[in-house]
């Protein structure tokens, strides 16, 4: 079976690996967050390549946009749990910021890829 069309995408290989950094840097989390901020962070990141794959899978390219829409839109309420991760003191804010500059890039690339599928409309 040849490879599923979203894994050749920047957009979604990158938000794979940034979900396992997720999922390793909230293991720190308070126990008293496991079904607060990290559970949800952890949904959200996993949301952002999920969709992508999903959108990639469509029969349409208008389908795919909106799959990527609904990723972009994940991304922003990453960048919101990690900002409140921070000011909670649960990650260390050198942290935040490396985590931030990569969801900026995994965003740039959703928006990049919307971009083109728009253009081909």
């Amino acid at each position: 079976m040849p490879d599923k069309p979203h894994k050749n995408l920047d957009a979604w290989k990158l938000s794979f690996e940034f979900v396992k950094d997720i999922y390793f840097i909230t293991e720190s989390f308070p126990s008293s967050e496991k079904f607060g901020l990290t559970s949800q962070l952890r949904r959200a990141s996993v949301s952002i390549p999920t969709n992508i794959a999903e959108g990639a899978g469509r029969k349409s390219k208008k389908e795919f946009i909106n799959f990527l829409s609904i990723a972009l839109g994940s991304v922003s309420e990453v960048d919101t749990l990690l900002l409140l991760s921070r000011d909670l003191k649960f990650l260390e804010p050198e942290l935040t910021g490396e985590l931030l500059i990569k969801l900026d890039v995994i965003g740039k690339l959703i928006f990049g890829l919307m971009k083109s599928l728009r253009s081909q409309l």
